[in-house]
């Protein structure tokens, strides 16, 4: 139940904050007056999308906050978006601004979906629009599978639940099939790519380790010159017989000098130092004349690295840089291939899926429609009934459940809302035969009878006696109060007899100071409220007749 709603600087409202309660609120005034921006206050709490316009004249921003009293799951709710309950009520806050819109639960700022979620289902609001969507077949099921109870909804949502599902499975297998000739022919263009591959059967690394080999033949000749010289220098020519001094021979000279002052302790260490750079200059010298007696020139092996290196080239050019690239893009192909090959396969795997899916939905949806059509005559007697009281005493309702036999996410049934206000017409659609009036009876008296199970639920009522009056308005002021025994209604009316059933009335005055028009809302009662009443009636608040009209009315409705 909303137990507070503040309004401040929305439309022609300058501040003005309403005290609500549980049982019938009636909100009026004059025309002009922006009773309308407590319905768009409320919307906006809900999550209704803000204009800029709705910002008051003058204002740079624009407030609505309210109040709901907050049970265990409402609190919970509020908890997971990370705000709280203050002593059991939650506080709904919106604030628009010309660039954005915020909105608050619990204090915390959520996304603007986020108040749909969290309030959606305590408060419903009814406006003009409700009433246009109740002539559509979607609205018109919707009423029905809400009467149609607990058990009903349960399996409806278990159906939807899998339906989602089937639908899912269904727009996979349509795609897989549409892309069966694409999925063909990249599979054919990776498994041509990795049949080169696997004849090649190329290596990891194998073609930089080629060419360092292919460079090291060509340049066989000057390698071993180069060789020869480093080893001339360190260890000489014996071939020669060369007197010229090797790096050996004089580090062996040095040696021998050393030694002839070796008593003297401070030259040991160097002694030392010199005697190992023999031993390395020897092992130097030892691999060097491994390393040329191994290069030998060898033609033929230069020949077929150059057609390897071929062979290996005509992959990098299709595959990657380096034969390292074509290796990964081989393992990369080979998952595609398998996943692009199985796709047959996943294929009938959900064509598997869809049949024994779609004989399940079936069988609910038939349960659904058996179910469905045990409510609609329930549902249609029950409102037929509150139409009598709303002086519609032979109308006929009469929900047409028609099987269409293609699923759907709610079955495979159309739902149809016929009606008839007179005796001797055949029912026909709600939309194309029902008066203005008529619609807004038939709207209230669905309401009524689906509030018997919505205890603690917040309506709001717009435009809910437009085009009625007199006997006919005084019918609903009374049903109105019905529906508030079960529920918290607010209703923004022009009519005095639906006011005068109210709890309590709220009305909203403007005033204009040339430049600008503002309103306030203020509760009347007592004397106040009979004033008002009059002019609802008249249109004459201090005419003694109007005055006592609009008190007799205030005792009859009090009456019941």
């Amino acid at each position: 139940m909303l137990t507070e709603l503040r309004i401040a600087d929305l439309g022609v409202i300058d501040e003005t904050t309403l005290e609500l309660g549980p049982g019938f609120t009636a909100v009026t005034g004059e025309t002009g007056a922006g009773k309308t921006m407590v319905v768009s206050g409320v919307g906006l709490l809900l999550g209704e999308k803000a204009a800029n316009r709705l910002i008051r004249r003058g204002a740079k921003r624009a407030l609505v906050e309210g109040r709901l009293t907050a049970d265990e799951t409402l609190a919970g709710r509020v908890g997971e978006l990370g705000g709280e309950a203050d002593d059991g009520e939650v506080i709904l806050t919106r604030l628009l601004t010309s660039t954005r819109s915020r909105a608050l639960v619990g204090g915390v700022q959520v996304p603007v979906a986020a108040l749909a979620d969290t309030v959606g289902e305590r408060v419903t609001i009814h406006g003009q629009s409700e009433q246009l969507r109740l002539g559509t077949p979607e609205r018109q099921r919707e009423v029905l599978d809400a009467f149609a109870g607990p058990a009903f909804a349960d399996l409806a949502a278990d159906y939807r639940r899998d339906y989602e599902q089937y639908q899912a499975w269904r727009v996979e297998r349509d795609d897989l099939a549409r892309e069966a000739q694409a999925r063909a022919r990249e599979l054919a263009m990776l498994e041509f790519g990795l049949g080169e591959i696997e004849k090649a059967d190329p290596q990891p690394g194998e073609d930089a380790a080629l060419r360092a080999e292919a460079r090291r033949l060509q340049d066989v000749d000057d390698l071993r010159a180069s060789a020869r010289q480093a080893i001339v220098a360190l260890a000489g020519d014996d071939e020669a017989f060369s007197d010229e001094p090797t790096a050996l021979g004089l580090v062996s000279a040095a040696r021998k000098a050393i030694e002839a002052i070796a008593d003297d302790p401070a030259i040991a260490p160097v002694g030392e130092r010199v005697a190992e750079a023999g031993y390395l200059l020897a092992d130097a010298a030892g691999e060097l004349a491994g390393y040329l007696a191994g290069l030998d020139a060898d033609p033929a092996r230069l020949e077929w690295i150059a057609g390897r290196l071929a062979e290996l080239q005509a992959l990098t050019r299709k595959y990657g840089d380096t034969i390292d690239d074509v290796l990964a893009w081989g393992e990369r192909a080979s998952a595609d291939a398998a996943r692009l090959a199985g796709g047959d396969e996943r294929i009938a795997e959900l064509d598997g899926l869809l049949a024994e899916r779609e004989a399940s939905l079936r069988e609910r949806a038939g349960e659904l429609s058996r179910l469905r059509k045990q409510a609609a005559s329930a549902f249609a007697d029950r409102v037929e009934g509150e139409l009598a009281e709303l002086a519609m005493p032979r109308a006929r309702l009469l929900f047409e459940v028609t099987d269409l036999g293609e699923l759907g996410p709610h079955g495979s049934d159309a739902v149809s809302l016929l009606f008839s206000a007179n005796p001797g017409s055949e029912p026909a659609p709600l939309a194309k035969v029902a008066s203005g009036g008529e619609l807004s009876r038939v709207r209230l008296g669905l309401e009524v009878v689906l509030a018997e199970g919505s205890a603690g639920h917040t309506f709001v009522f717009d435009e809910v006696d437009a085009g009625v009056g007199g006997a006919v308005a005084l019918e609903i002021g009374r049903r109105l109060a019905s529906l508030a025994r079960h529920a918290q209604v607010i209703v923004v009316t022009h009519l005095a007899q639906v006011a005068a059933f109210a709890d309590r009335q709220f009305v909203v005055a403007k005033s204009d100071d040339g430049q600008v028009t503002t309103s306030g809302i203020r509760e009347v009662a007592g004397e106040e409220r009979i004033d008002e009443l009059a002019r609802m009636m008249a249109g004459l608040g201090n005419s003694s007749a109007s005055r006592a009209h609009a008190a007799e009315l205030l005792r009859a409705a009090s009456e019941g």
